[in-house]
Parts: structure tokens; sequence; C-alpha cells
């Protein structure tokens, strides 16, 4: 998944869709400072492109970016030139430092296995300093999930059009979103295709791996398209 392809036309297609950037990034930053008053420091898990760091990027001094896919990442790189960003798997990075807050959205923590979320959400504690928080976006929860939910779009950005039609059908403990793409320009039309695997874990599960991280978990409902949001304080305070 997240081919050059699909790379390329990313931010058009969910800014296109609805999708906020800035008031997302507003409304988790307010969620940060609650907790965490005069939160300067920020890394962005997962970061993509760089849809959501942007605009942290203005409402924090430093922030910085992990990404697993290349082609998301040079994508990134390209727009936030001055901002640090590494590749790495959100599992198992290193980046030597910790954070006031460490984020990861758009339900990203989802593309892996329940023990793999244990390891993630240790991985997150461990670049957060005490007292500080972790964010989380999750994934639908099993009672939550639309077996068979359809979705198409028609989107127009500049010169292209851009043709989504998506089908998410449950596939054991987890979804199967597959996902066909024609984009059309002078140039001629091109077809192509994404899937994604997102394992449907209950909040219970969520909570227990944040609680198992040394983090306190909280969960905001109705954040995030219904999602809900995950937050975690770190155990501890920051020595002065």
């Amino acid at each position: 998944m997240y081919g050059p392809e699909f790379a390329e036309i990313y931010d058009q297609v969910y800014a296109l869709r609805g999708k906020d950037y800035p008031a997302e990034t507003k409304f988790v930053t307010e969620r940060i400072r609650e907790r965490v008053p005069g939160a300067s420091s920020l890394l962005d898990v997962a970061c993509g492109t760089g849809g959501h760091l942007r605009y942290f990027d203005e409402l924090f001094e430093q922030v910085e970016g992990v990404e697993l896919a290349e082609s998301m990442l040079s994508v990134a790189r390209d727009r936030m030139p001055g901002v640090p960003l590494h590749q790495g798997d959100m599992r198992a990075f290193d980046l030597g430092r910790t954070f006031d807050a460490v984020v990861c959205m758009f339900a990203a923590v989802a593309h892996q296995s329940a023990d793999e979320l244990a390891g993630t959400m240790r991985c997150f504690a461990r670049h957060v300093r005490p007292g500080g928080v972790v964010v989380v976006e999750p994934w639908w929860f099993p009672e939550a999930f639309l077996d068979g939910y359809v979705a198409a779009d028609v989107l127009t950005p500049d010169h292209r059009t851009i043709s989504r039609v998506s089908h998410t059908r449950r596939e054991g403990e987890a979804s199967r979103m597959e996902v066909h793409y024609v984009v059309a320009d002078t140039e001629g039309a091109r077809y192509f295709t994404e899937s994604y695997l997102h394992q449907l874990f209950p909040r219970d599960l969520y909570e227990r791996t944040l609680r198992d991280a040394g983090l306190t978990p909280e969960y905001i409902d109705d954040a995030q398209s219904g999602r809900g949001l995950f937050l975690g304080v770190k155990e501890g305070a920051e020595r002065p």
C-alpha cells in the first residue's frame, strides 16, 4: 500500500473528500496542552506526506516525523525541507530523544497485530518525556464497523479528474479495504488499486496496551470522524 502513484494524489484526495487537517491538528494540540501546558516539542509517527505535521509545525517550536513508506516520505520532505523526517517502523524506531507529545493519526496503529500494537505503544512511550502525552487515533471498534461499506467520489483538483471507489469488508478480526482509482489528465488516464488491512481492535485493547506501556489512558469519544481519540499521559514528572 501507499505506492508512488497514490502518494502523488494522497493530499488532494483526502482534502477534497472533506478531511480538515488544520482543524484536526488544532483539536489535538488543544487536547495535548490541556494535559501538558507549554508543550513545545512533538513527534508525528506515521506522518505520511505531512498532512497533519505541516500544521503541527506552526503550533509547536520543534516537530519531527517518522514514516515507513519512502514514497510518502519523499512528498513530505519536498513539502517541509526544514523539518527532520525519519524513515522508520513505528514498532521499533529509536530517535534517541524524547518529546512533550507523540502523535499517531489516521488509524495507522491498526495496520499491525495485537502483539505488535503492544510493542508500538512501548516505543511511543520511550519517545515521550515523563509527564508527556501520547495521542493515538484508532480504527473502528468491532461493534461500530460497517461490513460491506462502499464509498465513491469524483474529484477535480487542478487539471486532473480523480475517480475513487472503495469497498470495505470484514476479514476475520480485521477489515479489508479495496480502493480503485482512475486518474485522468491531458496525458491520458491510468488505473491502479490500493489495499488496506486494519485490525478491528476493541477499545479495551488500546487502553490496556497504553497502560502496560506506562501511560495513563483516556478516550475522547466522537472525535476523528466518530472513531474517537486515545490519549496516554506518561507516568512521572519531568525533572526541573
